[in-house]
């Protein structure tokens, strides 16, 4: 499993999960491929679910194995 910190450097920077990268919501869903395989479970976060939620749902639908969850 790798964890995915979606919020911006400035909020990822004032605290996030242990072992989590930081990769923006927006070069996440630009470009997949680059950043994901389809192979590795992914636990995707951000401060409160909305937006990991969202975010999960187009990668799960992109065939992307895919759990939204929040910071706090």
């Amino acid at each position: 499993m790798k964890i995915i910190d979606i919020r911006s450097k400035g909020e990822y920077d004032l605290g996030h999960i242990d072992d989590a990268i930081n990769i923006r919501e927006d070069l996440l869903l630009n470009n997949p491929k680059y950043y994901l395989d389809k192979d590795t479970f992914y636990y995707i976060y951000c401060e409160k679910g909305y937006r990991s939620r969202r975010v999960c749902s187009i990668l799960n639908s992109l065939g992307y194995n895919t759990k939204s969850g929040s910071y706090k």
